[in-house]
């Protein structure tokens, strides 16, 4: 397994960060792989997989980099790079056009875990790089970019909640099940790679949710490390929000998704990117909620964020039931 040494210092100062680009990589990996993991990635693929599939047919060059260098257990790095916090994606793009074409292709040659093919000793694998993930983000992300933000933010707020419940540790553990684990000794398992340990500690720790597919790590060495992971999956899939049949009798069913959804704390405007529903809507389930005291609300710097009291715990726990209704 692939593991890093911290110190608690560097664990404390970790913190999360959303980011265009890595969402715009881990869709380029989905498209790649075809095959959705939920039904809301079923619909994106139908979507975009057609017209992806298209454009590596017309640039077989660029369809064997993709193959190459995101088809396999390790991910050619110059593709995926840390982005800045903040940053814009064209100076991602940038930095990755910018990458010496040798580097790239050693990069590729490390992927592949052996000689590179023929097709790709060239100069200008950088530029195909940079040229795909750029069309992946204005076709495939931006259309939905807004509400995929808002539940990446519906995420952050969750896991940083849990930090606050139980601590680093199961936030750690839950990031990517199986992969993610807090061992002790101020180790923490990033995957299950039989990969040297690396020595982490002072360096900056950053944990970058995304919606489409599983997640990855990366860094740049020896100053910046990152977990990139696969949101929690009743937030990206619209279809895994099942509510108890009786639930939905008795407040309704959109009402009862609501109350579902907030065993984790969100704010209205999360609510409404993961339900689908209007800003309107959402206001009044909430009202209803709290004037029954089956949510509370509080302030957490400018927003203002919504989760179960332990009234709406008992009651949802009360009426989970084999047969449920699905949204």
């Amino acid at each position: 397994m692939g593991w890093w040494q911290l110190n608690a210092d560097t664990l404390v100062r970790s913190r999360f960060m959303i980011c265009p680009f890595t969402e715009t990589f881990a869709s380029l990996r989905l498209l790649h792989k075809g095959t959705a993991a939920h039904p809301g990635e079923e619909a994106w693929l139908r979507a975009h997989l057609p017209g992806y599939r298209a454009l590596l047919a017309a640039d077989p060059v660029t369809g064997l980099l993709v193959r190459s260098a995101v088809g396999t257990s390790w991910i050619a790095d110059f593709l995926a790079p840390l982005p800045r916090d903040g940053a814009p994606l064209e100076e991602t793009l940038a930095r990755i056009r910018a990458t010496d074409p040798a580097g790239a292709r050693a990069d590729v040659g490390v992927s592949l875990r052996g000689p590179l093919p023929s097709a790709l000793e060239r100069d200008d694998l950088p530029e195909r790089a940079a040229a795909l993930l750029a069309h992946v983000w204005t076709r495939t992300v931006r259309p939905y970019w807004d509400r995929r933000r808002r539940i990446l933010e519906a995420d952050v707020v969750a896991r940083t909640a849990q930090v606050s419940r139980g601590g680093w540790a199961a936030v750690l553990d839950s990031l990517t099940p199986g992969q993610t684990r807090w061992l002790g000794d101020n180790r923490l398992q990033v995957n299950r790679l039989e990969r040297p340990p690396r020595e982490i500690s002072g360096a900056e720790l950053v944990f970058v949710p995304v919606t489409p597919g599983r997640g990855w790590v990366t860094w740049e060495e020896p100053t910046r490390y990152a977990i990139v992971y696969g949101c929690t999956g009743a937030l990206a899939d619209p279809g895994a929000r099942s509510v108890p049949a009786s639930l939905g009798a008795l407040l309704g069913a959109a009402r009862a998704v609501v109350l579902v959804l907030l065993d984790s704390p969100m704010s209205t405007s999360q609510l409404v990117a993961v339900t689908g529903q209007a800003l309107g809507s959402v206001g009044r389930h909430l009202r209803v909620l709290l004037d029954a005291g089956l949510v509370e609300r509080r302030r957490a710097g400018r927003s203002v964020l919504y989760g179960r009291t332990a009234a709406g715990d008992v009651l949802v726990e009360a009426q989970q039931r084999p047969d449920t209704y699905r949204s």
